[in-house]
């Protein structure tokens, strides 16, 4: 019985994760990063605004990705998503990114 249980168990928990397919940028641009970028919010730099996100981009996505994680000014950790993979941020830094040129 315990090991019928322990299978199921450890099933459920693959399937879960298996069921969680990564999210695209423009996904995640639109349910969470549009909260602040699309308006600018606290300083955000707007989506599309190549004079904003220039000296960003700059920095390069391993820079852009670590301040993402961590947050920048009025920008909390992960921008609220603390669900999102690091591959998953990466691709909402680039379809901003993306955006401004």
């Amino acid at each position: 019985m315990k090991k019928t249980l322990l299978v199921a168990a450890a099933a459920l928990m693959l399937s879960s994760t298996a069921a969680m397919a990564e999210r695209s940028g423009e996904e995640l641009y639109n349910t969470k990063c549009s909260v602040c970028h699309a308006a600018g919010v606290a300083g955000a730099p707007k989506f599309g605004d190549a004079a904003a996100w220039a000296p960003r981009a700059e920095k390069g996505m391993d820079a852009l990705l670590a301040t993402s994680l961590t947050g920048i000014n009025a920008m909390p950790p992960k921008g609220t998503c603390m669900d999102c993979s690091d591959e998953e941020m990466k691709s909402a830094i680039q379809y901003m990114l993306d955006a401004a040129k």
